[in-house]
Protein backbone atom coordinates (compact mmCIF):
# COMPACT_ATOMS: atom_id res chain seq x y z
CA UNK A 1 0.00 0.00 0.00
CA UNK A 2 2.71 2.49 1.04
CA UNK A 3 4.82 1.56 -1.96
CA UNK A 4 1.90 2.27 -4.29
CA UNK A 5 1.23 5.64 -2.65
CA UNK A 6 4.92 6.57 -2.78
CA UNK A 7 5.11 5.62 -6.46
CA UNK A 8 1.96 7.66 -7.21
CA UNK A 9 3.29 10.69 -5.32
CA UNK A 10 6.64 10.45 -7.13
CA UNK A 11 4.87 10.24 -10.50
CA UNK A 12 2.75 13.31 -9.73
CA UNK A 13 5.77 15.33 -8.58
CA UNK A 14 7.77 14.39 -11.68
CA UNK A 15 4.82 15.15 -13.96
CA UNK A 16 4.38 18.52 -12.27
CA UNK A 17 8.08 19.34 -12.62
CA UNK A 18 8.05 18.40 -16.29
CA UNK A 19 5.37 21.00 -16.99
CA UNK A 20 6.92 23.81 -14.95
CA UNK A 21 9.97 24.55 -17.06
CA UNK A 22 10.11 28.07 -18.44
CA UNK A 23 12.29 29.47 -21.18
CA UNK A 24 13.25 33.13 -20.89
CA UNK A 25 14.38 34.94 -24.00
CA UNK A 26 15.29 38.49 -24.92
CA UNK A 27 13.07 39.36 -27.87
CA UNK A 28 13.28 42.21 -30.37
CA UNK A 29 10.39 42.83 -32.76
CA UNK A 30 9.95 45.26 -35.63
CA UNK A 31 6.54 45.61 -37.22
CA UNK A 32 5.14 47.25 -40.32
CA UNK A 33 2.11 44.98 -40.22
CA UNK A 34 -1.00 46.92 -41.38
CA UNK A 35 -3.52 47.25 -38.55
CA UNK A 36 -6.43 46.06 -40.69
CA UNK A 37 -4.59 43.05 -42.15
CA UNK A 38 -5.32 39.61 -40.72
CA UNK A 39 -2.82 36.73 -40.78
CA UNK A 40 -3.42 34.62 -43.86
CA UNK A 41 -1.78 31.70 -45.58
CA UNK A 42 1.98 31.28 -45.49
CA UNK A 43 4.79 29.39 -47.11
CA UNK A 44 8.38 29.05 -45.97
CA UNK A 45 11.03 30.72 -48.11
CA UNK A 46 14.48 29.13 -48.31
CA UNK A 47 17.54 31.11 -49.26
CA UNK A 48 20.01 29.47 -51.68
CA UNK A 49 22.38 28.62 -48.80
CA UNK A 50 19.48 26.98 -46.94
CA UNK A 51 18.49 25.00 -50.04
CA UNK A 52 21.95 23.44 -50.02
CA UNK A 53 21.06 21.65 -46.74
CA UNK A 54 17.35 20.85 -47.06
CA UNK A 55 17.21 18.37 -44.16
CA UNK A 56 18.62 20.93 -41.72
CA UNK A 57 16.25 23.65 -42.87
CA UNK A 58 13.30 21.24 -42.75
CA UNK A 59 14.06 20.65 -39.06
CA UNK A 60 14.13 24.42 -38.54
CA UNK A 61 10.77 24.83 -40.28
CA UNK A 62 9.30 22.03 -38.17
CA UNK A 63 10.52 23.80 -35.02
CA UNK A 64 8.94 27.12 -36.09
CA UNK A 65 5.67 25.82 -37.55
CA UNK A 66 3.73 25.75 -34.26
CA UNK A 67 4.70 29.35 -33.40
CA UNK A 68 3.79 30.64 -36.87
CA UNK A 69 0.40 28.93 -36.80
CA UNK A 70 -0.28 30.04 -33.20
CA UNK A 71 0.03 33.62 -34.51
CA UNK A 72 -2.92 32.92 -36.82
CA UNK A 73 -1.24 31.88 -40.07
CA UNK A 74 -2.32 28.79 -42.00
CA UNK A 75 -0.06 26.69 -44.23
CA UNK A 76 -0.79 26.42 -47.92
CA UNK A 77 0.02 23.57 -50.26
CA UNK A 78 0.57 25.98 -53.17
CA UNK A 79 3.42 28.45 -52.44
CA UNK A 80 2.22 30.71 -55.29
CA UNK A 81 -1.08 31.33 -53.54
CA UNK A 82 0.37 32.20 -50.12
CA UNK A 83 -0.33 35.63 -48.63
CA UNK A 84 3.09 35.84 -46.98
CA UNK A 85 6.48 34.16 -47.04
CA UNK A 86 8.32 33.28 -43.84
CA UNK A 87 12.12 33.21 -43.70
CA UNK A 88 13.84 31.60 -40.73
CA UNK A 89 17.28 31.62 -39.22
CA UNK A 90 18.84 30.03 -36.15
CA UNK A 91 22.21 29.53 -34.55
CA UNK A 92 23.60 27.86 -31.47
CA UNK A 93 27.03 29.08 -30.38
CA UNK A 94 29.14 27.38 -27.71
CA UNK A 95 31.49 29.38 -25.53
CA UNK A 96 33.50 28.56 -22.44
CA UNK A 97 32.98 30.68 -19.39
CA UNK A 98 35.51 30.63 -16.59
CA UNK A 99 34.34 31.42 -13.06
CA UNK A 100 37.42 33.63 -12.84
CA UNK A 101 35.99 35.95 -15.50
CA UNK A 102 33.95 37.45 -12.66
CA UNK A 103 35.54 40.81 -11.66
CA UNK A 104 34.90 40.05 -7.96
CA UNK A 105 37.26 37.07 -7.99
CA UNK A 106 40.55 37.66 -6.24
CA UNK A 107 42.77 35.87 -3.72
CA UNK A 108 41.65 37.51 -0.51
CA UNK A 109 38.09 38.68 -0.33
CA UNK A 110 34.50 38.30 -1.38
CA UNK A 111 33.98 36.75 -4.77
CA UNK A 112 31.47 34.63 -6.62
CA UNK A 113 31.82 30.98 -7.49
CA UNK A 114 30.64 29.56 -10.79
CA UNK A 115 27.23 29.13 -9.13
CA UNK A 116 27.22 32.84 -8.22
CA UNK A 117 27.05 32.21 -4.46
CA UNK A 118 29.28 34.66 -2.59
CA UNK A 119 31.68 33.35 0.01
CA UNK A 120 34.76 34.58 1.86
CA UNK A 121 38.19 33.28 1.07
CA UNK A 122 41.47 34.13 2.74
CA UNK A 123 45.05 33.43 1.78
CA UNK A 124 47.15 33.89 -1.27
CA UNK A 125 47.24 31.38 -4.09
CA UNK A 126 45.41 28.63 -2.23
CA UNK A 127 41.89 27.40 -2.81
CA UNK A 128 39.83 25.52 -5.31
CA UNK A 129 40.17 25.83 -9.06
CA UNK A 130 36.97 25.59 -11.05
CA UNK A 131 37.12 24.43 -14.65
CA UNK A 132 35.42 26.54 -17.29
CA UNK A 133 31.82 25.65 -18.06
CA UNK A 134 30.39 25.54 -21.56
CA UNK A 135 27.43 27.81 -22.20
CA UNK A 136 25.34 27.88 -25.35
CA UNK A 137 23.83 31.01 -26.82
CA UNK A 138 20.77 30.37 -28.98
CA UNK A 139 19.25 32.85 -31.39
CA UNK A 140 16.32 32.50 -33.77
CA UNK A 141 15.01 34.98 -36.34
CA UNK A 142 11.72 35.24 -38.24
CA UNK A 143 11.07 37.53 -41.21
CA UNK A 144 7.56 37.73 -42.69
CA UNK A 145 7.14 39.33 -46.11
CA UNK A 146 4.18 40.07 -48.31
CA UNK A 147 4.53 37.45 -51.04
CA UNK A 148 3.38 39.65 -53.93
CA UNK A 149 5.34 42.82 -53.19
CA UNK A 150 8.22 41.31 -51.20
CA UNK A 151 7.79 44.03 -48.57
CA UNK A 152 9.01 43.06 -45.09
CA UNK A 153 6.07 43.24 -42.70
CA UNK A 154 7.34 41.71 -39.47
CA UNK A 155 10.73 40.81 -38.05
CA UNK A 156 11.42 39.11 -34.73
CA UNK A 157 14.53 37.81 -32.99
CA UNK A 158 14.85 35.87 -29.75
CA UNK A 159 18.08 35.19 -27.83
CA UNK A 160 18.83 33.18 -24.72
CA UNK A 161 21.64 31.15 -23.25
CA UNK A 162 22.13 28.19 -20.97
CA UNK A 163 23.96 24.94 -20.42
CA UNK A 164 22.00 22.88 -22.97
CA UNK A 165 23.04 22.54 -26.61
CA UNK A 166 19.78 20.77 -27.49
CA UNK A 167 18.07 21.95 -30.65
CA UNK A 168 14.75 20.96 -29.02
CA UNK A 169 14.73 24.43 -27.43
CA UNK A 170 14.43 26.11 -30.85
CA UNK A 171 10.65 25.51 -30.91
CA UNK A 172 10.08 27.47 -27.67
CA UNK A 173 12.52 30.10 -28.94
CA UNK A 174 10.37 30.64 -32.03
CA UNK A 175 7.29 30.82 -29.76
CA UNK A 176 8.99 33.58 -27.78
CA UNK A 177 9.91 35.41 -31.00
CA UNK A 178 6.31 35.31 -32.29
CA UNK A 179 4.54 35.96 -28.99
CA UNK A 180 4.07 39.71 -29.65
CA UNK A 181 2.84 39.36 -33.24
CA UNK A 182 1.77 41.70 -34.85
CA UNK A 183 2.89 44.33 -32.32
CA UNK A 184 6.32 45.80 -31.80
CA UNK A 185 7.53 46.91 -28.40
CA UNK A 186 10.55 47.96 -26.42
CA UNK A 187 13.62 46.23 -27.81
CA UNK A 188 14.85 44.00 -26.46
CA UNK A 189 12.30 42.83 -23.90
CA UNK A 190 12.00 39.66 -21.85
CA UNK A 191 9.50 37.02 -22.95
CA UNK A 192 8.77 33.86 -20.95
CA UNK A 193 7.24 30.76 -22.56
CA UNK A 194 6.36 27.39 -21.08
CA UNK A 195 8.14 24.33 -22.38
CA UNK A 196 7.78 20.64 -21.77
Amino acid sequence: MWKALTALATTLVLAGCAGLYELRADVSTYSQWPTERKPGSYTFERLPSQQAHPEQHQALEDAARRAIEAAGFTPTADPNSADVTVSLGARITAYDRSPYDDPFWWHGGLYHSRFYRPYWRTGFGMGFAYPPTTNYEREVAVLIRDRRSGQPLYEARAVNDGYSSSSSLLGPMFEAAMKDFPRSGANPHRVVVQTG
